[in-house]
């Protein structure tokens, strides 16, 4: 027989009534908390998931700000970008207009003073900053103002080059930024014909215009194009050659031979040999680049000193604007080609911020699965540990006034 001191049954009962009601609060707390696991201990391997995937709601909630902060890096340069093609399209207009052999010099200058207006728009587009006025346009120099006007009244550009990336997901990142110098001022230039030092006064090589691309690949045997360089010999003649190689390759002309006063074609680009004498020395200008700004304000000085008067100088007027409508052209075609790789990286943003949208309301439903409590068990597992508990306790009254002299 065991022997059961009025301890050890003071002590059990005791402990059954405080482990009872333990885990009735327990109960209570989950169904005011919402929450099964309220601590480490209420479910070890499921509190350990829970913290696990409140890590991976936190990564994702971070990955989604930066969406968010890309996104509207993105929208905000798109919007400058098709800003600056309305601009530029509307400078087009203006030099299209200029072309008109009719406009007196007041006429030009009229159209001089809105491209000066136009000029001041489009640095103001290209010095857009976003909402923690940083220089959009500047690199990795945000807090340099992208263009500013140097000491001649002419824009520079002031960034870098750099461009700007954002993680937005484990290992995927997507560029926010693209810099001004690759948008405006690294734009390809109309080919030019520029005349040497030292040439006659009045020589000038006029009418350049580049009619077959693919002529002038093949004629540098599909290379860089480098410039090509005119000589005039005691005989009138337009020699052409490629001064890149040594000795310096001859170009043929048609017709053969080039002269003087007379339009040829070399490697695709038309031109003429005006007023030239033998030794007279130009350039046909390929390869240059230009800033869209530089085109509108050497557009601007040439209406502002147009000299149609001669014969060299309405040339120099044609050259103008077949030059600018051009350069304009390129300027738009680069713009363009930003926007598109702008798409690109607006499409990828939005589709990174749908996977992770998924990822989340995913992972929060498994949270919610291993986490929320089941009111409907939890309010019955109250009712019946309440039960219990009562049941415990008017049993433990009852042993614990039971005595020997009770029966005496």
């Amino acid at each position: 027989m065991i022997r059961i001191s009025s301890q050890q049954i003071f002590t059990g009962g005791i402990n059954r009534l405080q482990e009872l009601n333990g885990n009735l609060n327990n109960t209570q707390q989950q169904i005011s908390t919402g929450k099964r696991v309220n601590t480490p201990s209420d479910d070890p391997v499921a509190a350990a998931r829970i913290l696990k995937l409140d890590q991976e709601l936190a990564r994702t909630e971070t990955y989604q700000r930066n969406v968010d902060l890309a996104d509207n890096r993105l929208s905000q340069e798109e919007s400058a970008l098709e800003s600056a093609v309305d601009i530029i399209q509307r400078v087009r207009e203006l030099t299209v207009q200029a072309g008109n052999g009719s406009l007196s010099q007041n006429d030009l200058r009229s159209i001089s003073s809105e491209l000066k207006e136009r000029l001041d728009q489009l640095a103001q587009v290209a010095n857009t900053r976003d909402a923690s006025g940083e220089y959009i346009f500047s690199g990795f120099q945000g807090s340099t103002q992208a263009f500013v006007q140097d000491a001649t009244g002419a824009w520079q550009y002031q960034g870098d080059e750099g461009q700007r990336r954002l993680e937005v997901d484990d290992g995927v990142t997507v560029a926010i930024s693209d810099h001004g110098k690759g948008i405006f001022v690294s734009v390809p230039k109309a080919i030019t014909g520029v005349a040497a030092p030292g040439n006659s006064a009045n020589a000038y090589v006029s009418g350049v215009a580049l009619t077959d691309k693919a002529a002038l690949q093949n004629a540098f045997a599909g290379a860089v194009p480098n410039d090509i360089r005119l000589t005039v010999n005691a005989a009138g003649e337009v020699i052409a050659e490629n001064p890149g190689t040594v000795p310096a390759t001859v170009l043929p002309t048609s017709p053969a031979p080039a002269l003087v006063g007379e339009e040829f074609e070399v490697a695709g680009i038309k031109a003429t040999v005006n007023d030239a004498a033998a030794g007279d020395e130009f350039t046909l200008a390929i390869s240059d680049k230009q800033s869209v700004f530089k085109t509108i304000e050497t557009l601007i000085a040439g209406l502002e000193g147009a000299d149609k008067t001669s014969g060299q100088g309405q040339a120099q007027f044609d050259t103008l604007i077949s030059d600018s409508l051009q350069n304009l052209d390129y300027a738009q075609e680069e713009i363009v080609l930003t926007q598109t790789e702008l798409g690109g990286r607006m499409n990828a943003v939005q589709s990174t911020r749908a996977f992770l949208e998924d990822s989340s309301v995913y992972t929060n439903q498994i949270r919610s699965q291993l986490q929320d409590v089941d009111y409907a068990e939890a309010i019955s597992n109250l009712s019946f540990q309440s039960f219990v508990l009562q049941a415990a306790q008017q049993s433990f009254a009852q042993v614990s006034r039971l005595s020997l002299f009770d029966r005496l």
